[in-house]
């Protein structure tokens, strides 16, 4: 028994729809994922992330998110400041959030002590100046099992490219 070509990619467009998740709503934006939350309240992304070629090569570890002025930063998700200090003299918070899971807000000033357990969307400072961003500008990075990842992958913003079939 044959099938045609259009009869075997809609049986592979059902099973795909079906077991990927949901990442974009009907009218094609992209859905936040319910346990994130962007650490700066009506940010746009200033600088992309660029992975680097291999662990040591230059690239972008993160994305910059910027909203023209000094403002609150909050908790992207649920967990426990794991550092809160200067590095290289700027200001960063790291909150641990589970699962390998760590995220890095930098220059933000806190008050936070270590161990300080917090909820997504919670303040956890105020951006500062400084840093290798402009003014009202912060960098956040994500690291899963130590390594860095797409921050926005976490919130639900990109959507997985689908192959065609060719020819």
């Amino acid at each position: 028994m044959t099938r045609s070509p259009a009869a075997l990619l809609a049986a592979a467009l059902l099973i795909v729809s079906t077991f990927l998740p949901d990442a974009v709503a009907p009218g094609g934006e992209p859905r936040p994922s319910p346990g994130w939350t962007m650490p700066l309240r009506g940010a746009a992304v200033a600088r992309a992330f660029e992975a680097p070629a291999h662990e040591y090569a230059p690239g972008h570890r993160g994305v910059d998110l910027a909203n023209g002025g000094e403002g609150e930063v909050v908790a992207p998700a649920n967990g426990v400041i794991a550092f809160a200090g200067p590095v290289a003299g700027r200001p960063v918070v790291t909150i641990d959030h589970g699962d390998g899971v760590v995220t890095s807000l930098e220059p933000v000033d806190t008050g936070l002590q270590t161990g300080t357990a917090v909820g997504r969307g919670e303040p956890v400072g105020t951006v500062a100046p400084g840093g290798h961003t402009g003014d009202g500008t912060i960098h956040f990075g994500v690291r899963r099992n130590g390594e860095y990842i797409n921050p926005l992958l976490m919130m639900g913003g990109l959507t997985r490219p689908i192959l065609l079939p060719c020819c």
